[in-house]
């Protein structure tokens, strides 16, 4: 992780439960003798991420409505870090940023971590009426986000810059989780893995032995009840809307619309940046921002254990 992530050593449980004591009947035994959750449990998670917003960035209050995206913590730690170390480089600072984050969702959590790690102001934009209403609610229940974070509804799915971008206003930069599935049933077939694997992870910790169709988490071979129950947990526990998890054509295809569209804001943002899920996607993804006249374009890798990801990032102006 980022060297300033606030979260590069772990969860400190012990600390986490006297600072925020709703955590500690989720707690459980690992394997490894070390205190954890079940992550395989939802409402685990989500209780673990108020604590650790409560905990670390000094939120009072956080919460998201049934279904709706629980964001791994770190990993998008490491995102604001990073664009905090490419202002540095290339802007000369990263004080007195302000940061519009498309796709801002339910949770808010690139503002939260923002605003509070070094005072950023933010607008965040999102298509969804709950997520822009829950947005709003974080940021008005919290002294932390008063006045530094505003949310704004993007009236047209098919727009991403235009309708959210005032004419003479002015951002150091953009950031963007899209969406990186191509349709639902991608989505599905993406959440079925990860909940295949945190399923083999729990059966580990309890020294268990899975056998036949468990030993496959939710693999094939199952019958239509247990396939229905598959997607139930699916869905239970990687949640998420359609517009948090795909669009027509997928990542790529979203991308390059961003990057299409950014041509038309380009006098008033510094960097735009997004994250890229797949490496294979970046050469396609460089060609667009050549051709539509970016005069810098940098790819920034991330790592999180073994897991690596990586943010592309280009301006017209720099």
């Amino acid at each position: 992780m980022h060297s300033k992530n606030l979260h590069k050593s772990g969860y400190p449980m012990d600390a986490l439960c006297l600072s925020y004591p709703a955590l500690k009947p989720f707690l459980v035994s690992a394997k490894s003798g070390n205190t954890s959750i079940d992550f395989t449990n939802p409402q685990a998670v989500k209780v673990l991420n108020a604590a650790l917003l409560h905990h670390y960035y000094r939120l009072d209050y956080w919460d998201i409505p049934e279904g709706y995206l629980c964001p791994p913590v770190p990993g998008r730690a490491d995102y604001i870090h990073s664009i905090a170390d490419l202002l540095k480089s290339t802007c000369g600072s990263a004080q007195d940023a302000r940061g519009l984050d498309i796709g801002v969702g339910a949770n808010a959590i690139y503002p939260i971590i923002g605003v509070t790690s070094y005072d950023w102001s933010f607008v965040g934009s999102d298509v969804d009426d709950v997520a822009v209403k829950n947005a709003k609610t974080i940021a008005s229940k919290n002294s932390v986000l008063m006045n530094k974070f505003q949310v704004r509804k993007q009236a047209n799915s098919t727009h991403i810059f235009n309708g959210v971008i005032e004419g003479n206003e002015r951002f150091t930069f953009t950031m963007c989780n899209p969406p990186f599935h191509k349709s639902a049933q991608d989505a599905l077939s993406g959440t079925r893995r990860k909940t295949s694997n945190l399923a083999r992870n729990k059966q580990k910790r309890r020294g268990g032995i899975l056998k036949d169709n468990q030993a496959q988490g939710f693999g094939y071979g199952t019958s239509l009840l247990e396939r229905k129950n598959r997607d139930q947990a699916a869905n239970l526990n990687f949640r998420g809307q359609a517009n948090e998890l795909w669009c027509e054509g997928g990542e790529l295809a979203f991308i390059q619309r961003m990057v299409e569209e950014s041509v038309l804001v380009k006098e008033n943002v510094v960097w735009f940046t997004c994250l890229v899920s797949k490496s294979a996607h970046l050469k396609a993804i460089k060609t667009s921002i050549n051709y539509h006249g970016a005069t810098q374009c940098k790819v920034i890798d991330m790592g999180q254990g073994s897991k690596l990801s990586r943010f592309i990032a280009w301006s017209f102006s720099l």
